[in-house]
């Protein structure tokens, strides 16, 4: 436990430490000004603790992804918002698990970060295929269960189911398909507000994945094209 402890603080810089810092602060903060519930703070909370441990590339992000998953997951099925329930507890809970044994397979003695990669083309296409018809048919299928808006949740979730397969592979590219999913599901949770729910610090979350993945998707295309 000990080592496991001293390898996830080790490399970390001053400008990463103080991202990570102020961004959890300022969420839980504002969540708790806007008297957010309990839940809602430690969902948004653990939320940006572990995009910026994922961007980072260490192995504690899929520890906070196992409360997060839980947490948003219970809160997503209160605002009706099935496919981001489902997507939470039962496709990105269980792969928090998988994520964290293939990224402990794959880390860096030196840098004590995960090795990072990019996709081959063929990937690229495959991804933006299965995207494109994996959104048009769940959207459908959301649709008949009452989602409140069925194709943007498609997306976000489709789009999001394929983004932690390329993250736990290691690709840079999962960044680029977290821009699209962060912004959609700032205009989604900003819908469920505007309808009469108080899910500011859920909101908020989303707007600091947003700034998180333009940043990381910076960051490993950089380490990328330097270690290639």
């Amino acid at each position: 436990m000990l080592q496991f402890v001293k390898r996830e603080l080790f490399g970390w810089k001053r400008a990463e430490v103080f991202w990570l810092v102020f961004a959890c602060s300022m969420i839980t903060c504002l969540s708790i000004y806007w008297k957010d519930s309990f839940m809602g703070i430690m969902s948004a909370t653990t939320g940006v603790a572990c995009v910026v441990c994922t961007g980072k590339g260490k192995l504690s992000a899929y520890i906070f992804g196992v409360v997060n998953c839980i947490l948003y997951g219970l809160i997503s099925y209160k605002a009706k918002l099935y496919g981001e329930t489902m997507l939470n507890i039962w496709y990105y809970l269980p792969m928090q698990f998988y994520g964290f044994y293939i990224w402990s397979e794959n880390m860096s003695e030196e840098t004590c970060e995960v090795k990072k990669k990019h996709m081959k083309a063929s990937g690229r296409v495959l991804v933006l295929l299965f995207i494109a018809t994996g959104t048009v048919a769940y959207g459908f299928i959301l649709k008949y269960m009452g989602d409140v808006i069925p194709f943007v949740d498609s997306f976000t979730t489709v789009s999001s189911v394929v983004a932690m397969i390329v993250s736990i592979r290691m690709f840079a590219e999962q960044w680029w398909i977290w821009i699209g999913v962060n912004a959609l599901s700032i205009y989604m949770w900003y819908q469920d507000i505007s309808s009469g729910s108080y899910n500011w610090a859920t909101l908020l979350m989303w707007l600091v994945y947003l700034i998180n993945s333009i940043v990381m998707c910076i960051k490993w295309e950089r380490e990328v094209r330097k270690e290639g």
